[in-house]
């Protein structure tokens, strides 16, 4: 506030326009081609392309094409300046005060000022919004986020304020040392307030949207494709190379394939699984896998019976042979899960869990000895169904998943497969016993894996504990990497202890992209790869 002292966090603008490590950088020996148009594969269909209702990765590849927030991230993942220039943190590390730059603009052409941000930011804690990361700002611990989004504050005490049309102040409630990195995160992004008042939920369509970044949105036909143009009014336009890039939105990985051996796709989602050995050696070239901050679990909904029992959620925890699953059915170097974090995440130190240690034959006889405790056995054995989203590689290890419960515990599994939209809402209204899951982090640090599973976390599983809170509570005040590694180590302790989800394997992250595609970080752990990064060669 007013009279503390300023640390300057970021260097001045000066020196960050003198150095472009947020643009695409084409190789001077590097001729590139007269048509720089990019198709890409995205999985599922996008639920939305509102930044403030994004909470899935298919929308948030679209979305961070077309919007951008105070900061982003280098092709090397790196945090670096975007629609803010520079910034700085009090003394007390609770009030960020960021700078926008001064040639920045909505693609309509009108000036993006602070106070887009301020209506923006307090757009996703309202309650009437309905946003799926108003946890994520109090988590953030943005002041009164919780409470306003609880509906017991206004909107106007949210910690957010535009000083002027070039300067936002941002109040935390305690310190956060990893604050300027969350920001990269779509649900920060400013959004239009004209065209979400003049069109309500439709101001997404082609004809109404505004964007913030380096492209805009030419068509967008559903199930079919989403196809986006360049901005000219994107404050780093001179430096942006792909003049239009499609989104084609396919679910079935082989006809995903099939396409980009056609070369109708430049860059994959994924590919068929079974497939990789056959591609490695075929497309040696083409085939990219990359570490990736991410991990795939099956979560429970502990509000319902049996799963309300510990001893049923570890005893199909430890059943799972994860060797088989990470080394025969995948085999793209993906690594057993035991925990919530990624080994790939940034200064992370993995704890030394109990379970983990155990040999399989270990931990099928423990989980026999769980589940018998629990009530169950042969006369009454354990019966749940397990829903995924329409994909064959989840389809496919749902089907092992339900062999290894059935041959080590007499469990009987019920498959469902359901449309992305659809597994979406029922997440959201928590209603699942046991459903296919995976988190992508939003941002480089643990807490963007462990303060999910937080009470006041996005959560689907209806777990709550206070121990887990208290370790995680006290992560966010420690001074040092260390110390904080220290409660996340603790927190991890005590997830393995009550188990809400499966932790199976964390992700490598492995694609098809062709070789005229350039400025595609390999080694990136995040999942961004903006199209402004990128470039097409003859």
């Amino acid at each position: 506030m007013q009279g503390s002292k300023l640390t300057v966090i970021a260097a001045a603008v000066t020196m960050l326009t003198a150095s472009p490590t947020w643009a695409a950088e084409v190789p001077a020996n590097v001729t590139l081609a007269k048509v720089q148009e990019l198709v890409r594969g995205n999985g599922d269909e996008v639920p939305t392309l509102d930044p403030s209702y994004s909470s899935d990765t298919s929308s948030s590849r679209v979305i961070a094409d077309m919007f951008e927030g105070l900061v982003t991230q280098s092709p090397d993942g790196k945090i670096i300046p975007a629609l803010a220039t520079q910034w700085e943190q009090s003394e007390d590390g609770k009030i960020f005060t960021f700078h926008l730059r001064d040639d920045i603009k909505w693609s309509n052409g009108e000036p993006i000022v602070a106070s887009d941000f301020e209506y923006s930011f307090k757009r996703v804690v309202d309650p009437k919004t309905g946003a799926p990361y108003a946890w994520y700002y109090s988590t953030a611990h943005i002041l009164n986020a919780d409470k306003i989004n609880e509906g017991k504050l206004p909107l106007d005490e949210l910690g957010v304020k535009a000083l002027d049309d070039k300067t936002l102040q941002v109040t935390l409630d305690k310190p956060v040392p990893y604050f300027v990195k969350m920001m990269v995160h779509e649900s920060t992004f400013p959004v239009y307030r004209p065209a979400i008042e003049a069109h309500g939920d439709a101001w997404t369509k082609p004809e109404n949207i505004v964007t913030s970044s380096a492209y805009k949105l030419a068509n967008w036909t559903l199930n079919e494709r989403i196809v986006l143009e360049r901005n000219p009014h994107y404050w780093n336009n001179e430096k942006t190379v792909i003049n239009q890039v499609t989104y084609l939105p396919i679910a079935d990985l082989t006809s995903e394939y099939n396409r980009f051996r056609t070369g109708e796709i430049h860059i994959t989602s994924s590919f068929p699984l079974e497939q990789y050995n056959a591609i490695k050696k075929q497309r040696p070239d083409e085939l990219l896998t990359m570490p990736s901050l991410g991990t795939y679990y099956y979560l429970f909904n502990v509000s319902k019976a049996p799963f309300d029992d510990p001893r049923v959620r570890k005893a199909l925890a430890y059943a799972i042979d994860r060797d088989v699953v990470t080394k025969v059915i995948l085999g793209q170097g993906q690594l057993p899960a035991y925990g919530v974090t990624p080994p790939s995440v940034d200064g992370f130190v993995s704890p030394k869990l109990s379970w983990a240690k155990l040999s399989q034959k270990e931990r099928t006889q423990k989980a026999k000895e769980l589940l018998a405790e629990a009530g169950f056995d042969k006369s009454n054995p354990l019966s749940f169904e397990l829903v995924y989203n329409t994909s064959e590689s989840h389809k496919k290890l749902a089907i092992v998943m339900s062999s290894m419960w059935s041959k080590a515990l007499g469990a009987k599994v019920n498959l469902a497969n359901q449309e992305w939209k659809t597994f979406l809402q029922k997440l959201g209204q928590k209603d699942f016993t046991v459903a296919r899951y995976a988190w992508i982090g939003d941002y480089n640090e643990a807490s963007t894996f462990l303060s999910y599973f937080e009470s006041a976390g996005m959560n689907y599983s209806r777990w709550s504990s206070d121990a887990y809170d208290e370790a995680m509570a006290k992560a966010i005040l420690s001074p040092s990497n260390d110390e904080r590694n220290k409660y996340y180590q603790q927190a991890e302790q005590v997830f393995a202890e009550e188990m809400p989800a499966i932790p199976l394997y964390h992700y490598t992250r492995s694609v098809l992209k062709s070789t005229k595609v350039g400025g595609y970080s390999a080694t990136n752990a995040a999942e961004a790869r903006y199209t402004r990064d990128l470039y097409m060669t003859q």
